[in-house]
């Protein structure tokens, strides 16, 4: 098989991972009555992705996961929340990934969690017109940051995993 084929057959799979993650993470009751507080597991496949194979791969995998979810599990308001909050993780995982010289995995996830959990509450915000919904932030980015301090160290593990014929 060439590379092209390896590689895309890999996302694909990064991908699949992703949406079952999400699947299964949908299945767990809320732990606190507030809206919008959940682990974000899947972020765990976004960021090991943001490394091996890389930027423009993670962006496409989030892409996929947002719309094949949206699909299954959501609707439109769902995907749009998912895209607001997503991309937002994703830049700002980026931005820190490069700041932190690819070092502190963990601190990069938290940052992502917190400016996810912004973004959907500004996109809130904008949807239902009222600032009410900033009232939840506090709650938001205290969960953003603890669930992002998880999936950044439980991706820096997943990285240190010595695949057999890794194809990347």
């Amino acid at each position: 098989m060439d590379k092209k084929t390896v590689k895309t057959a890999y996302i694909g799979l990064l991908s699949a991972l992703s949406l079952g993650i999400y699947a299964l993470e949908s299945l767990i009751p809320p732990v606190l009555p507030i809206p919008g507080i959940k682990p974000g597991l899947s972020n765990i496949i976004t960021l090991y992705a943001l490394r091996k194979p890389g930027k423009k791969e993670a962006a496409l995998i989030l892409t996929v996961r947002i719309l094949l979810s949206g699909l299954l599990f959501g609707n439109v308001l769902s995907v749009l929340y998912s895209f607001a909050g997503g991309y937002a993780a994703l830049f700002t995982e980026l931005i820190c990934d490069f700041l932190l010289k690819r070092k502190h995995l963990y601190l990069t996830g938290a940052f992502g969690g917190l400016f996810h959990n912004l973004f959907q509450l500004i996109a809130a915000f904008f949807l239902m017109g009222s600032a009410y919904v900033f009232s939840y932030m506090p709650y938001l980015a205290i969960s953003g940051i603890i669930t992002g301090l998880f999936t950044g160290l439980a991706a820096h593990y997943l990285l240190k995993v010595r695949i057999p014929s890794h194809p990347l």
